[in-house]
């Protein structure tokens, strides 16, 4: 990625309307994920559903392999595992190859759970793109992208470390 140049760096006040921007933009975003798993909210907290997408990303996991992916102590991805393998939204079985590890996967349940949710969060946001014009939305993509490079978030269509896709 190009560095700007010493010409090309912001003033104190652009940055401040930058990162202003920036979290008035996160706080929309973060009010639509929770507005999206208000039906599933009394089967499901935001982290667990997050460990739900993971899996739904990952596929089959190991518990050591969830809990780094979503950087939790081993305990606190057991716990979790356990709420959603009581709750029937994920398998956690003993690994056939290595008995000391755990693996889970999501139930058909879950799957639908997790599709669900992600649709409420994905019309959500098309309402609001949709009361943008095209000149606005071609600079969101340009400036979203930008953004996540700048980032290190892999580029959509990729798999996404922290477990969230961009729907």
């Amino acid at each position: 990625m190009e560095q700007p140049s010493p010409g090309d760096r912001m003033t104190a006040d652009d940055l401040d309307a930058v990162i202003s921007a920036v979290l008035a933009g996160s706080r929309l975003l973060v009010a639509i994920t929770a507005r999206s798993l208000d039906a599933a909210q009394d089967r499901v907290t935001l982290p667990q559903f997050r460990m739900l997408v993971v899996l739904s990303l990952h596929g089959e996991t190991k518990l050591v392999t969830m809990a780094d992916l979503l950087d939790v102590n081993s305990s606190t991805a057991m716990r979790m595992a356990d709420r959603l393998a009581a709750a029937g939204l994920v398998v956690r079985e003993v690994n056939p190859h290595n008995r000391r590890e755990s693996l889970m996967r999501l139930t058909p349940e879950g799957s639908r759970l997790v599709d669900d949710v992600m649709a409420r969060r994905r019309e959500e946001i098309a309402a609001v793109v949709s009361r943008m014009t095209p000149e606005q939305c071609r600079a969101l993509v340009s400036a979203m992208n930008a953004f996540n490079q700048a980032g290190g978030e892999a580029p959509p269509g990729q798999h996404f470390p922290l477990g969230w896709p961009d729907a």
